[in-house]
């Protein structure tokens, strides 16, 4: 895969950061950045990749058999995994080019997909009403896939030791609501230092904003306050956290997994009242919620028709089981093999519609 990062993320870092092996040796690989930083809603690859795959592969056949163009955009937090998923594709489907851009869920459903400029958009939350309106105004058909749970982290600096066990949802609600948009740590708990609060997160094209929103401060609710350091790029997130001791973000759990030296994670008070950290294992249990959430790509049905996206998708969904490449290797929690079927139904009925 060839790599133009906004972001700075470069897959092989990515790897290397979260402890994997096996493909941290790409050949063939390139990247130009645009932007600087590392990780987040600003990055882009695509072109040809070597490496180790060891993904299951029911498309049949080796490299010659299938070629053409796969255009992907979307989500910062499922662009570790679509990563994944292409290069393993791609070392048995050699002339299958996959550009691959994080613009954002909105971003990509707006901009993108919806227009009908890429095969698949990446989104951390469900495609909304008005996109599928623009979809439809375009002749573009979103076929809704799961691949993926992640467990949206909030992370503060090392030196935070003030916090304690946890921040509760009302005191999330508090920080990052528009309506009480405290200045001071000391306004959210009178016991907690009279310090500026320093505000890190993505912008309002992600999905992990939107998200946000919908389980810590409602869709009903004020809004998220807008007097924040909001960036297109994961890293910057951490980044910022990391320089001060009074700062405070939020992003998805595969890019603090690779960061865990840098920032720590709090633990968020469940509907039990219980403080839980977010990991693989209390994603999958349920017990952290609210912020455990589903992961999708939407492939255009409309596309399915081609042969080498039809099996790039069943790919990915053949594979979206797999705890060494959703769990190990990219940091989020794997679908049960019973959503998995579910999934693969759904993909194929919309290409025998696309037929």
């Amino acid at each position: 895969m060839t790599r133009n990062s906004d972001s700075g993320l470069s897959r092989r870092k990515f790897l290397v950061a979260s402890g994997a092996a096996g493909l941290a040796g790409l050949a063939g690989c390139t990247e130009n950045n645009t932007g600087g930083d590392s990780g987040g809603e600003g990055g882009s690859s695509g072109g040809d990749s070597g490496g180790d795959s060891e993904g299951t592969d029911s498309s049949g056949g080796g490299s010659g058999e299938l070629s053409g163009t796969i255009d992907i955009a979307g989500s910062s937090t499922v662009f570790p995994l679509a990563t994944a998923m292409g290069e393993r594709f791609q070392t048995d489907h050699s002339e299958v080019n996959i550009n691959l851009q994080s613009t954002g869920s909105g971003g990509g459903f707006a901009n993108y997909f919806c227009t009908g400029q890429t095969d698949f958009n990446n989104a951390s939350r469900p495609i909304q009403s008005d996109e599928e309106e623009q979809c439809a105004s375009n002749d573009v058909t979103p076929v809704e896939l799961k691949v993926a749970t992640d467990a949206l982290t909030v992370v503060v600096n090392n030196d935070n030791d003030f916090i304690g066990e946890g921040l509760t949802v009302e005191q999330l609600q508090t920080i990052f609501s528009a309506e009480s948009a405290p200045t001071t740590w000391a306004d959210v708990n009178a016991e907690w230092p009279d310090e500026e609060i320093e505000i890190y997160g993505p912008t309002d094209a992600s999905g992990t904003y939107d998200y946000f929103i919908e389980a810590i401060i409602g869709e009903e609710g004020p809004g998220h306050r807008q007097d924040y350091s909001a960036t297109e790029q994961d890293r910057t997130i951490i980044q910022g956290v990391q320089g001060s001791e009074y700062a405070i973000g939020y992003l998805g759990f595969a890019y603090y997994s690779e960061s865990t030296d840098a920032v720590q994670a709090v633990a968020v008070e469940n509907d039990a009242g219980e403080f839980v950290e977010p990991s693989l294992d209390t994603a999958l249990s349920g017990e952290y919620n609210p912020l455990s959430r589903p992961l999708f790509t939407y492939p255009a049905r409309e596309s399915l028709a081609e042969d080498h996206i039809a099996a790039f998708a069943r790919y990915w969904m053949e594979n979206s089981t797999s705890r060494e490449i959703v769990a190990n290797e990219v940091g989020y929690v794997p679908l049960g093999e019973d959503e998995q079927q579910e999934m693969l139904d759904t993909l194929n009925a919309a290409i025998e519609e696309a037929n």
